[in-house]
């Protein structure tokens, strides 16, 4: 079976597909899925177009009534879209059926937020006028969503491009298309418009590339690297279009002398290995004072050789395989890489198994100025940096050209409350792994993390509307 394309509420297929494999066994095909190209992306943005008028006019109830069906039909279908995503992406099956339903708590959140897309009516300074400040939909979206979340991100940019009257075209990443197929089938069968949600599969330098220039996408919404986001923003500026970027993150957790030592090693497991580390939000640097660091390093270590690596779909495990060998590749050069640097390096090892498998890594002894301690590596790797106290701590936490998540750990409410004033990142964790968020609260970061409105809870609304303010005379 060929997965198509869903195009003006029809599924259309191409000659070209993409393989869809499972990480855990490379034998495993996932399936075969087409494969677009510029000339697919053109129908889907007419057929949007043509649709977004009549979606925007339609009554609140009508999307609030869409978008809690697919919520609703997305948790009827939890354990299969779990196994699946497990299937496809690595995560372990606990991992995928808990990102499912965060799907489903997306869309049933937004679904909601369509009867409650408030404005303002204030008094004028000139008597006798009234003055009316109205959100109304921006047209039609493009979005492009990763590989590392295929199912919770689709939703959480794609639940409120339709909860305020947009229309869609969203392109998943190449490798995990599988998500967001069973999202365009679930989304058909809730009732949604023909024309309103469009799917096109395929490569972002062909489909990617054209839904970011095409003339009749208003606004682009975009999780991926530093580089292309980088890119996109420089070409959404050139053609007015709206955008908003999701990108890397180098996220440190910061563990201080009076921390829990049992809850800092917890937490730091949590946010640098789970999901394979392959999370923007990973605890990609532990940076640890001078005073718990030894004793930290040494149950961090023993901590870490004892998760259970291997098949995402086998209850036992904790840590599943690398994305892909092109992934796995990139994580044995900065392997590699932090042993040249000087790195004592611990775990790390490829594990057994027909899939791509590997242990959590630590380089112990690192540094900040080293380039596994700078750059994104996105997998089950950290750099343990140790400082002298937590002066040197939020000075080598804030060092970074990124800012998207930072975490600290410590029993000292001064600590704690110095560390959310003053860590340069959009959201800050205490006691906390620094990968984990809540649905209903704003997403997003500073610095080369996040450019554009943040994503996420009400103030999704910042991106996916658009401001008219009206001036009344009787």
């Amino acid at each position: 079976m060929t997965y198509a394309h869903y195009i003006a509420g029809e599924w259309v297929t191409d000659d070209a597909v993409s393989i869809n494999i499972n990480p855990s066994n490379i034998d495993d095909i996932v399936g075969e899925f087409s494969r677009g190209d510029a000339a697919r992306v053109d129908e889907a943005v007419a057929a949007a177009n043509a649709a977004q008028p009549d979606w925007a006019a339609a009554s609140p109830q009508l999307r609030h009534d869409v978008l809690e069906k697919a919520s609703n039909l997305i948790t009827s279908r939890k354990d299969e879209l779990g196994r699946l995503l497990s299937r496809e992406e690595g995560k372990t099956l606990a991992e995928g059926i808990g990102e499912t339903m965060r799907a489903a708590q997306v869309f049933k959140f937004f679904a909601g937020e369509a009867i409650r897309n408030v404005g303002d009516a204030v008094a004028s300074i000139r008597p006798g006028i009234d003055v009316t400040v109205e959100r109304e939909a921006v047209g039609t979206i493009g979005l492009i969503t990763p590989w590392n979340f295929p199912i919770a991100i689709p939703a959480w940019k794609l639940a409120p491009a339709l909860a305020y009257g947009n229309a869609v075209v969203m392109k998943p990443a190449e490798l995990t298309p599988g998500c967001a197929w069973e999202l365009a089938k679930i989304l058909h069968e809730a009732g949604c418009p023909t024309g309103v949600f469009n799917l096109v599969m395929g490569p972002g330098s062909t489909v990617g590339a054209r839904i970011v220039e095409h003339p009749g996408i208003d606004a682009i919404s975009f999780t991926g690297s530093v580089a292309t986001g980088n890119t996109i923003a420089v070409q959404c500026a050139s053609t007015g279009k709206r955008v908003q970027m999701e990108m890397g993150g180098k996220n440190p957790l910061v563990v201080v002398d009076d921390a829990d030592l049992d809850v800092a090693v917890a937490t730091a497991i949590n946010g640098a290995f789970f999901s394979t580390g392959q999370r923007c939000t990973a605890s990609s640097r532990l940076i640890v004072t001078a005073g718990i660091h030894d004793a930290f390093l040494e149950k961090l270590t023993s901590a870490a050789a004892n998760l259970i690596v291997g098949d995402a779909l086998d209850a036992a495990t904790q840590i599943g395989p690398v994305v892909d060998q092109k992934q796995l590749d990139q994580n044995l050069r900065y392997l590699k890489l932090a042993s040249n640097e000087g790195c004592d390096v611990r775990g790390g090892e490829l594990a057994n198994g027909p899939g791509f498998f590997m242990k959590p890594a630590i380089f112990a002894g690192a540094t900040n100025q080293m380039t596994v301690s700078r750059e994104e590596i996105f997998g089950p790797m950290a750099s343990v940096i140790k400082v002298a106290d937590y002066d040197e701590a939020l000075a080598v936490a804030n060092d970074t050209e990124f800012g998207l998540s930072a975490g600290i750990c410590t029993t000292s409410l001064r600590y704690a409350s110095d560390f959310r004033k003053k860590a340069q990142a959009g959201m800050v964790m205490v006691n906390l792994p620094t990968a984990g968020v809540d649905y209903h609260v704003p997403f997003g970061g500073r610095k080369g993390s996040s450019y554009g409105p943040r994503e996420q809870g009400s103030y999704a609304r910042e991106f996916y509307t658009i401001v008219k303010t009206s001036y009344i005379a009787p």
